[in-house]
């Protein structure tokens, strides 16, 4: 099982690729890492962040799919009804976008300290995108 390790700042936390749950998202993701993007709040979700890909679309099928992440739960949506992007969930969510809820692939859940966490989440809500990079341990 591969670990990764995402950080922002002074925050650092540690996640596990869904193998088993998600293949085929798992290796697609695996193959854009190092990634360092811009993370943003969510706008219609709910309690999260998220890395907007725009026109940029994977062929995946959906894996584990959920519209109803947990808090620690990542879901990746390959693109079309609405842009490729990457949700983060740090509390209660129900993944949507302007054109209503979607369902997501559930490939990285963020493991250790879920309030630490959800601190993360408010600090992006309230202080605006943050720069995250994402990698394997």
């Amino acid at each position: 099982m591969k670990k990764l390790k995402l950080t922002s700042g002074e925050y650092t936390f540690f996640a596990r690729l869904e193998e088993e749950l998600a293949p085929e998202t798992c290796k697609a993701f695996a193959a854009m890492l190092p990634m360092h993007q811009k993370v943003i709040h969510v706008r219609w979700s709910g309690e999260g962040v998220w890395i907007p890909f725009g026109d940029d679309h994977l062929k995946l099928p959906l894996e584990n799919a959920t519209s109803h992440p947990s808090k620690g739960e990542v879901l990746l949506y390959p693109g079309g009804i609405s842009e490729m992007e990457i949700m983060f969930a740090y509390g209660s969510c129900c993944f949507a976008c302007k054109m209503g809820q979607l369902p997501g692939s559930h490939f990285l859940t963020i493991e250790g300290d879920l309030a630490k966490w959800a601190e993360f989440g408010r600090h992006v809500l309230w202080a605006g995108a943050q720069e995250l990079t994402i990698e394997l341990c």
